[in-house]
């Protein structure tokens, strides 16, 4: 496995040194702010690395706390959802082993060996770069889709009984550990809820929600390589419903083809952001009944060209609600774009991000302003709903808190705000900062039905 390792890690090397490039950019307000536009006005001296922010410290428990999984930390974070701040669920993509500490250039430790490969290769590289050392989304399994055999589809079950993934994430109980998909914390970062019970469920469980309008706190968990959404009693305890149609994959009214996100309007009726390689978005009423779906694949463009096709998509990977107006906000990712559209689907207008750029979600509270992560510069992003900056804050590092690979994003009733990162895994907790600008927090959450 360390050899493994050594190859992942010459190959971190290059990446890294990328990201650290592309995300050597200041937090600032938009052009022609002045220079004083700090997140806490009163400070002085402070670069607002974590923005109107302050990181929660030893937020979750590491996983390798609880009895017996000493050996095993935090996977890929795909999804992260504050019921309450005494109640948040984190979902992953298993567990991936504890990494070893140490051993720099010149020095003893694990990757003593590694940097000595490295600085043949790269004359005075050493490993870890800036303190990050496995990129998370690369090593939880899976990296293929179900198609590839025996994993996926109906061999799945035989796959885990097995022990493997022939995907290249390796053994399963020795280079991940496939539990723990599914967890819940408390404010104090606790794990009181494990739902192991669902483990074998999913294959590549992506993001968790609660409407905001159910009552009885159901919890969603889309899953793409499924190409499924599963609807779970609030305790984990029942499966209530199954979306799609499970190991298969179309584009009807019975089926994903690797989803996304979802999003919900007052009266229970939902959205799917269908997905990775369906285009489209698809709307179900309250119970699940399909109602309709639009958009069009936007295909080949000119070299450098992206689509402005309204309702033209290519990777459906946000979606999110105006409160107010029930507008529909989709993140059209391969686009660089932001499309909105009524609550029927009726293309109303569309916004561009200035590149470099890489939009994991879109997200908007009840402030209506509309939040995105660039995966590019590993930044947060606000932006009122025609795509005015009005601040970003974050960059690559391991400071503490800094962002890598952020992909969930949640705020609970106190304005908390939970990020759940693929690369970076270990999910994150941050509290505002006392006299912080209010207009520069991402808004808090509709007022729900509990």
């Amino acid at each position: 496995m360390l050899k493994r390792w050594a190859v992942i890690s010459v190959i971190a090397v290059a990446v890294l040194m990328g990201y650290l490039i592309a995300s050597n950019q200041p937090s600032v307000q938009g052009q022609g702010a002045p220079a004083s536009a700090a997140a806490v006005p009163s400070d002085i001296g402070n670069m607002d690395l974590t923005g109107p922010y302050e990181p929660v410290a030893d937020w979750p428990k590491d996983l390798r706390t609880l009895p017996g999984n000493e050996k095993w930390t935090w996977g890929s974070g795909e999804g992260i959802f504050a019921e309450s701040p005494n109640r948040v669920y984190i979902l992953q993509r298993g567990s991936l082993p504890v990494m070893p500490t140490g051993g720099g250039r010149g020095q003893p430790g694990p990757f003593a060996a590694i940097n000595e490969q490295i600085g043949r290769i790269f004359p005075g590289g050493t490993y870890p770069v800036g303190g990050l050392s496995r990129n998370a989304t690369g090593a939880s399994p899976p990296g293929t889709l179900d198609t590839n055999a025996p994993c996926g589809g109906a061999n799945q079950p035989k796959c885990i009984a097995a022990n493997y993934d022939n995907d290249g994430s390796g053994k399963n109980g020795v280079d991940f550990m496939w539990q723990d998909c599914l967890v819940v914390a408390d404010a104090n970062g606790n794990i009181i809820e494990r739902w192991k019970q669902w483990d074998e469920t999913f294959r590549r469980p992506h993001s968790v929600f609660i409407s905001p309008y159910d009552a009885t706190k159901a919890v969603w968990v889309v899953d793409d390589y499924r190409h499924a959404i599963f609807k779970f009693t609030n305790d984990g305890k029942t499966l209530l419903q199954t979306i799609g149609t499970p190991n298969e994959h179309a584009s009807d009214d019975k089926h994903f083809y690797r989803p996304t996100f979802m999003a919900w309007q007052p009266d229970g009726s939902f959205y799917v952001a269908d997905g990775y390689a369906n285009t489209r978005v698809v709307k179900f009423d309250k119970d699940g009944k399909y109602l309709k779906t639009w958009g069009e694949p936007s295909g080949p463009q000119p070299q450098g060209q992206l689509d402005k096709r309204p309702n033209y998509f290519n990777n459906v990977h946000g979606i999110s609600i105006d409160p107010q107006t029930r507008d529909v906000y989709v993140n059209d990712r391969g686009n660089q774009r932001v499309q909105v559209f009524d609550e029927n689907g009726t293309f109303k207008k569309q916004w561009s991000f200035v590149p470099p750029v890489n939009i994991h979600f879109v997200h908007i509270g009840t402030d209506r302003g509309i939040v995105a992560f660039n995966n590019s510069t590993q930044h947060l992003a606000k932006f009122d709903l025609d795509g005015h900056l009005i601040y970003q804050w974050g960059g690559l590092l391991a400071y503490p808190n800094g962002l890598w690979g952020a992909h969930g994003i949640s705020v609970d009733q106190e304005g908390n705000l939970y990020l759940a990162s693929v690369s970076m895994a270990t999910p994150q907790k941050f509290r505002p900062r006392p006299g912080a600008n209010p207009a520069f927090l991402v808004g808090k959450p509709v007022k729900a039905a509990w």
